[in-house]
């Protein structure tokens, strides 16, 4: 299993760029729920929770262990969310962008200070203007912090969709997130969509 390191961050540590946020994103493909962005800043090897890989590879349990010690070690962490019906507006990668934004944005008002660099899982993520950044290919992988982010983002998202299951009973989705698993998309069959479904997405806009 690649494990992800600081390499590359400590390598911008001694260039000057010291407040360095890992950001990534979580519900780009599911049929309802919000789009979710998680932004994460460390400032020294410290700070490392060891077990920490990119969300993918960790089962729920272990996400949940870490997500605990990621909070309490970093020096910020912030969340950004768009809700279904502004995705169906916009579309998902402008939703995706949005979210990124408004989790960066939370991070410098808790270091008060402004992020000097940001790495963004994704080389085909929208560019964020507004920051100075680098998008990466894998980036969750091998980059500490944004592996964090993804796994912040993940039980952040994760969380949500439990909450809203207990609101749409019927769809079951603190079982599958919102993503078109075969049960979901015949509860969509039998129940017709709820309001927090992406309408804009097939099958649904059909």
């Amino acid at each position: 299993m690649v494990i992800p390191t600081i390499t590359y961050q400590e390598k911008l540590w001694r260039k000057g760029l010291l407040n360095i946020a890992g950001v990534d994103e979580v519900g780009r493909g599911p049929l309802a729920g919000p789009v979710m962005a998680a932004a994460v800043v460390i400032n020294n090897k410290n700070q490392v929770v060891k077990s920490v890989r990119d969300s993918k590879l960790m089962s729920s349990y272990q996400r949940e262990k870490v997500f605990l010690e990621i909070c309490d070690k970093s020096s910020a962490f912030g969340i950004g969310k768009v809700e279904a019906l502004e995705i169906d507006k916009i579309g998902i990668h402008v939703a995706t962008k949005k979210a990124m934004l408004k989790a960066l944005i939370e991070v410098e008002k808790k270091l008060r200070q402004k992020l000097d660099y940001v790495l963004v899982d994704g080389s085909k993520t929208m560019p964020l203007e507004s920051f100075p950044h680098e998008r990466i290919l894998k980036g969750g992988l091998y980059h500490y912090s944004i592996a964090c982010a993804s796994v912040i983002a993940k039980v952040t998202r994760d969380r949500l969709m439990e909450k809203l299951a207990e609101f749409y009973p019927e769809y079951n989705f603190e079982k599958h997130a919102g993503y078109g698993t075969a049960i979901h998309l015949q509860r969509i069959k039998q129940f017709g969509p709820c309001p927090i479904h992406r309408m804009s997405f097939a099958p649904l806009k059909k």
